[in-house]
């Protein structure tokens, strides 16, 4: 059978590098951020929709759209962004669903969600991975590397779900506070035994 895996983290916890190496290993990654970008794409239905709920200032003067302004308009209204997820999320999911039926069978197929843990969804995988790191860790590494301020990076963690909601739906967990050597071994055991799952069950869809 195909095995569904669900990988999320808090902000600057690490996923993405572990969602790297696990597309190295073979997995079949879905990536729910970038299928995002593409669903609202200048010329989609998406971006009509969107543009339709929120008007014409949501675009930049080349007809896309204008993450920066509708990052400002959702981030301060949870009503808004309420309206913009029920656009989107739908249009993801069904892209998503697109690419996990075109993988081989066997496969595991990893779905990168950055907020599993805020949507409900965990129990429809097979597996959940999470990428944990401490909330101080994450917030030194986004001032550090990604030249936020402490504030800035505070609040970001405080808008998401806490790394106590995060680990209640793992089944496995990966702890990113070492070296990436490290990091990169505990993925591949996780890997391995997902695979191995998928090769117990013989292929079945």
């Amino acid at each position: 059978m195909t095995v569904r895996v669900g990988l999320t983290g808090g902000i600057a916890s690490g996923k993405s590098t572990v969602s790297s190496i696990l597309a190295d290993l073979g997995a079949v990654v879905v990536d729910a951020d970038a299928l995002a970008r593409e669903v609202v794409a200048r010329g989609t239905p998406g971006l009509a929709a969107v543009v339709a709920e929120f008007g014409p200032d949501v675009l930049t003067s080349g007809g896309e759209l204008d993450r920066p302004a509708v990052a400002r308009l959702v981030f301060a209204d949870p009503a808004a962004r309420r309206r913009l997820e029920a656009i989107v999320h739908p249009l993801v999911h069904e892209r998503g669903a697109q690419l996990e039926a075109a993988a081989p069978a066997g496969a595991v197929v990893v779905h990168d969600i950055p907020l599993l843990a805020e949507g409900g969804r965990a129990g429809s995988f097979d597996a959940v991975v999470v990428v944990d790191a401490p909330v101080e860790l994450q917030v030194a590494r986004m001032v550090e590397d990604r030249g936020w301020s402490r504030a800035d990076a505070e609040s970001r963690i405080a808008a998401q779900a806490s790394r106590e909601d995060r680990l209640a739906i793992a089944t496995h967990v990966v702890d990113n506070t070492g070296t990436l050597a490290g990091l990169r071994a505990q993925v591949e055991r996780i890997y391995d035994e997902l695979a191995a799952l998928a090769a117990d069950s013989g292929g079945a869809p």
